[in-house]
């Protein structure tokens, strides 16, 4: 008989670290510096040095000799080998400038552009905690799409386009939307579609939901929202836009860092069921145990034109989890604090371009939370939550919560979604500053990406081992209801030992009334006990999908897997390596064809996963893992081979990498996912109409600012305005609260002007919105400036001391005929000091 990996028992050593909860999680939360490792340069030893030409060389040391230019060519031809292998091994840096100087630098045709995605903040279910309870009422910062265009200058055509979402994940519908609104705007974005377009989310738990194209997370939104929908697709195509209409030559430079305290492993009994030689080969120290990744790769985007750097790509994995499930106001989670905070800091920065996009997306994160300090029981023992399965003393889950850095401070966890946006920026900035006088470049005029469509339902193949294997229709297991430490679930399910033992009758009874799974799906999926049976249900239409989307792109050595699930730390591992050991072929083949040689740093692959992207396929476990059967085993949809069947899928299609590739595969037109955009339900209610109380207007200020006494740095300064709904009007690319400074002219009094400096974009400027008369329509807006959040640097570069006030941007709706009209609100001027 089999050993049941289920029963599996720590080694003593892990057994302590699961006690403990591994170091990061006793990290203080004050706001020191966090300290920054650069990966290891194997060409660090060697003097900053350009390639030189030989011919070059002959050249200078004759210049007094006349010499046949039939000489000077021979030798160069002579010598086009030993250049190409100086090319490869020279490592270029110019320290003290920001201007790349070597001409054998490579350069590409890059691109970046930011688009406001941001959908209604209030009256609409956040996605993520699939809690149908947790409306927004507001917003603390708006949610972006950031573009990254890569291609080739030779041949134009070949390019991708990287989307970070700052949205729960990408989505089929999405993705269909944004491809077909590129066609609509001409031959001149053609060269965009399936292949080089990929859609990932930060797996923010804090923005709107109602937007997928599935039914399963439609159910908790009351549906699809057709406005969410198109302000996600319009801002990504406006992202896309910027940056297409941006495209120079210019060059990347790649590099790595740790980032410690931002990140713990959330199911630890279930990484301990992988093999201990495969953990102990990730096990560094005490504080890099392997449980979760540490390292931060960057990509950074260099225009050839004047040197300036107009963006960074980042990939790090940590749940967009730092909001809690109590939190009503949207915001972009800890990703989006983070690209807020890269972006604000080169602001004025003579190394950075003017609409500098930093862009932080996902990685490896199924297991990884940003709750550092551990899941805890939030009931009168307060003890650890149990080891294997997350419950408290009651044997239930839904006490057991993870603790953000700041998780005592009583704000629905903003203070610890913005400490650990602040500990993925500071490494990340330091990466940044480092590769402008270190440049680690990305080589190789290979720009390529294949995209695929795979039907994971009944999908056959053979393991690495030989076994023969298949995949499943999707399912989700009895533990997928039990939620997680960062968000638990309800009633009696539990992770690991959840099944219909194990729970309530009534769930059986519900699993046969929805679909029952048959005994085949039963013995795929083994030894998940499935709940829903989600990957067979089609009414009214398809529940999960059963199509997924297999993606990869190419520059030079660098490789971006695209994932569509959540892939855990170790699942991501494995897909990484594989990738990368058949992907080094190909770059061993491509560096012999064009330079005629092979080895050197540049030959070394750089694989890097992100997403979920393109379509959300729920989680990604090994087959270790999946025997556990905690929350991601159980939300692993197809079954225990899902990992081996991306894996086999991504290999057989890497070779379209090649620089011998001229085209990508060809998808079969039957071979795509269904678009529900049209066919989807929704009962969600629409806005009917808004009106002021009686003797008021729009935008009246029902509680103002403190106007004679003033306020000091440090103080929360509070208005409250008579309101209207704000899914009037998203005001995309604009704000719905702003504060504003009274710059005085003082040669001319009377040209002083009022001035915006902070609005919707800021952390510490917050817009909440209540409804005070359903059938009247009347509602309140308040406007919160934590003046707290503004650091020194902002302070002085930013602020000051002065006079200020709050101002309020409001759409209201009429009854007749829905006319939907502007107005303002302005507070009393106020003293901040």
């Amino acid at each position: 008989m089999a050993p049941q990996v289920g029963d599996l028992e720590p080694l003593a050593a892990d057994q302590e670290k699961a006690q403990t909860f591994e170091s990061d999680r006793k990290i203080d939360s004050t706001k020191a510096p966090l300290p920054v490792r650069f990966a290891e340069n194997p060409d660090s030893q060697r003097p900053p040095r350009c390639p030189t030409s030989r011919a070059a060389s002959l050249f200078i040391g004759n210049v007094l000799i006349v010499i046949s230019v039939a000489i000077a060519l021979f030798l160069v031809t002579a010598q086009f080998d030993s250049l190409s292998w100086d090319y490869w091994r020279s490592d270029i840096s110019n320290p003290g400038t920001n201007v790349s100087t070597c001409a054998t630098d490579t350069q590409y045709l890059l691109g970046v552009g930011k688009g406001d995605i941001t959908g209604p903040v209030v009256e609409i279910n956040l996605m993520g905690y699939a809690d149908p309870k947790q409306l927004g009422t507001g917003l603390r910062q708006r949610l972006y799409s950031r573009a990254f265009i890569v291609g080739d200058i030779e041949r134009p055509q070949d390019r991708f386009v990287y989307l970070v979402l700052d949205t729960q994940s990408g989505d089929t519908a999405v993705r269909y939307g944004i491809i077909k609104a590129l066609k609509e705007l001409g031959p001149e974005y053609a060269v965009y579609g399936h292949h080089n377009i990929a859609v990932t989310g930060t797996h923010s738990h804090a923005g709107p939901g109602g937007w997928l194209n599935y039914l399963l997370p439609q159910l908790t939104s009351k549906g699809f929202d057709r406005q969410g929908y198109q302000a996600i697709v319009d801002g990504a195509v406006l992202s896309i836009r910027k940056a297409h209409e941006s495209l120079q030559p210019g060059y990347l430079s790649a590099g790595t860092t740790k980032v410690f305290g931002a990140n713990i492993n959330r199911s630890l009994f279930s990484y301990l069921a992988n093999p201990e030689a495969e953990r102990m080969k990730y096990f560094k120290s005490e504080e890099e145990d392997g449980s979760v990744e540490k390292d931060l790769t960057m990509l950074k985007f260099q225009r050839a034109s004047d040197g300036k750097n107009i963006g960074v790509l980042t990939w790090f994995p940590v749940h967009g989890t730092s909001m809690l499930g109590n939190n009503t106001v949207v915001t972009g989670d800890n990703k989006g604090v983070a690209a807020w905070l890269f972006e604000k800091s080169v602001r004025g920065d003579s190394s950075a371009a003017e609409d500098f996009v930093a862009g932080f997306s996902q990685a490896n994160m199924g297991d990884v939370s940003p709750n550092v300090l551990g899941a805890w029981c939030e009931d009168e023992a307060g003890s650890q939550c149990s080891f294997k399965n997350s419950t408290c003393s009651n044997g239930k889950s839904q006490a057991c919560h993870g603790r953000g850095p700041a998780f005592r401070v009583h704000d629905d966890g903003a203070s610890s979604c913005f400490e650990i946006g602040r500990r993925q920026f500071e490494p990340a900035k330091q990466l940044y500053d480092h590769l402008i006088n270190n440049p680690s470049p990305v080589r190789g005029p290979w720009v390529k990406a294949f995209h695929t469509f795979h039907d994971m339902s009944n999908f056959t193949f053979i393991l690495p081992d030989g076994r023969p294997a298949r995949t499943c229709p999707a399912a989700l297991g009895y533990s997928f209801a039990a939620g997680t430490t960062d968000g638990p679930g309800g009633f009696d399910f539990t992770q690991h030992n959840g099944n219909e033992n194990t729970t309530m009758p009534i769930w059986k009874v519900v699993r046969y009334f929805i679909k029952a799974p048959g005994e085949e799906q039963k013995a795929c999926q083994y030894p998940k006990p499935v709940l829903l049976d989600v990957g067979e249900i089609f009414r009214p239409y398809d529940w999960s999908p059963n199509i997924v989307d297999v993606q990869v792109f190419r520059v030079g050595q660098f490789a971006i897997v695209v994932s569509p699930g959540e892939a855990t730390t170790m699942a991501g591992r494995r897909w990484k390596d594989a990738v990368g050991k058949s992907f080094k072929k190909i770059l061993d083949q491509d560096m012999e064809r064009t330079y005629g040689y092979t080895g050197g740093p540049s030959s070394d692959p750089i694989v890097v996963l992100g997403g979920p992207a393109n379509t959300y396929t729920h989680y990604i476990t090994t087959e270790e893992e999946y025997q556990i059967q905690r929350y991601e085993g159980a939300s692993t949809l197809y079954g225990p081979h899902t990992l081996n069947a991306y894996i086999n899928v991504t290999l057989s299609f890497l070779p379209y990498l090649s620089s011998e590739s001229t085209s990508p595969p060809v998808h079969d037109e039957k071979s795509f996912p269904p678009d529900n955009t049209n066919r989807s339900l929704s009962f969600i209610p629409a806005v009917i109409r808004d009106a002021p109380p009686l003797f008021k207007s729009f935008g009246d200020v029902l509680v103002d600012v403190d106007s004679t006494q003033g306020y000091h740095r440090g103080d929360t300064i509070r208005g409250v305005f008579v309101g209207a709904n704000p899914r009037n009007n998203l005001r995309l690319e604009g704000t719905y609260a702003a504060v504003e400074k009274l710059f005085v002219d003082q040669a001319n009094p009377q040209k002083s002007e009022w001035r915006t400096v902070r609005d919707d974009e800021d952390w510490s400027l917050i817009y909440s919105w209540k409804r005070k008369n359903s059938i009247i329509g009347t509602s309140e807006v308040e406007i919160t400036w934590e003046t707290g959040e503004e650091t020194n640097e902002w302070w002085d570069k930013e602020l000051g001391p002065g006079v200020y006030r709050l101002k309020y941007y409001g759409d209201s709706k009429s009854l007749f005929g829905g006319k939907i009209q502007e107005f303002e609100g302005v507070s009393g001027a106020f003293t901040l000091v």
